[in-house]
């Protein structure tokens, strides 16, 4: 009868454990399941008459009100509705406001079922002191293309993480007096709010690693996303193509945040690497000794995944836009390559 009891609570025991595992197993995959999906949800395209937000997450926006002027006639010459942020010009050191005036801005966008497109002013420095202030519930509700680049890397995480594809693209202090300058950056991010067909051709690199692969496109500035690493907001780079690009770097910082990113198991079921602009690089007293693109190549010597470099989007003039989260199909030769977005 002892025996029988004691078998009872062991079999009770072994059940409350099996139990127990996969539950945790279970809420561990419900907390990765948009972290790891492929299939993220796709804000609607703008029509004429929708309504675009113009904030400043991140640095300070000194004397620059004329071209948020300037975006918000580009957005009306092309039907849209413009609000901007009580606080894009505020003032609080290096930034556009306080943190807790910038995160207002930015959740008021993002609350607000009546604005279609968050479309952030400038980058800088700063996004990251309000990601955990932000609530995605309304967002979730209505979601809403979230534009930027370079320190808007933080947003693209996020966003990506909750679920959600954005626009990473030229930001409204990228716009010069004369347009004509930056009229594939226009046109590619007027193509992409409203819908209609992105593919670049590329011109050829003797350092593109040859391939053909289709798959979602994630990533951004480089720096961010390494500083994302161990967050929540960093993000899961299987089955996907990776987008990098940076600006005023010394080469061997490149290689020490490639090198972080590899050990973190960011390049391990990775479908590809697109390399966009890497501008401004900075001269070390110790020459590093090989090109950017060859300094790439041989941190991610043991993958096999196609490689493109030339990408024309990042820090430079020719900033067009690309949709992240969503697939792509990436072909890569030695003469040319092609990028080409999904419908």
């Amino acid at each position: 009868m002892y025996i029988y009891i004691m078998t009872k609570k062991g079999n009770f025991l072994q059940l409350f454990c099996v139990f127990f595992f996969f539950g945790i197993m279970t809420l561990t995959a419900q907390d990765n399941s948009t972290k790891n999906t492929t299939n993220l949800i796709q804000p609607d395209y703008l029509k004429s008459g929708d309504t675009v937000a113009i904030v400043a997450p991140s640095g300070i926006l000194k004397n620059r009100k004329g071209e948020v002027e300037q975006a918000k006639s580009l957005l009306k010459s092309w039907g849209l509705n413009v609000v901007v942020g009580k606080h894009v010009f505020s003032k609080d050191n290096h930034f556009a406001g306080t943190d807790a005036q910038r995160c207002e801005d930015f959740q008021q966008a993002l609350d607000d079922p009546k604005i279609s497109a968050i479309w952030s002013a400038r980058g800088g420095y700063g996004t990251v002191r309000i990601l955990d202030k932000l609530d995605y519930t309304q967002f979730k509700k209505h979601p809403k293309w979230i534009i930027g680049y370079s320190d808007i890397t933080a947003l693209h995480n996020q966003v990506h993480n909750e679920g959600f594809q954005s626009l990473h693209a030229l930001m409204c202090v990228s716009l010069t007096k004369d347009l004509s300058e930056i009229e594939e950056s226009i046109a590619t991010f007027k193509d992409a709010l409203f819908g209609r067909p992105i593919a670049y051709t590329l011109k050829g690199s003797e350092y593109n690693r040859v391939g053909e692969v289709t798959a979602p496109v994630v990533g951004g500035n480089l720096t961010i996303l390494h500083t994302m690493l161990g967050s929540n907001t960093s993000i899961d780079t299987s089955n996907k193509i990776l987008f990098i690009e940076e600006i005023g770097e010394y080469k061997y910082h490149i290689d020490r945040m490639l090198q972080s990113l590899k050990r973190a198991g960011y390049f391990e079921n990775c479908k590809g690497l697109m390399v966009g602009d890497m501008s401004k690089m900075r001269k070390n007293t110790t020459p590093w000794g090989t090109s950017v693109e060859q300094l790439i190549l041989d941190v991610l010597a043991e993958y096999d995944f196609p490689i493109v470099f030339n990408v024309p989007a990042g820090h430079e003039k020719d900033n067009r836009a690309l949709i992240l989260g969503r697939n792509a199909t990436i072909t890569v030769g030695k003469d040319k390559s092609t990028v080409v977005f999904e419908e």
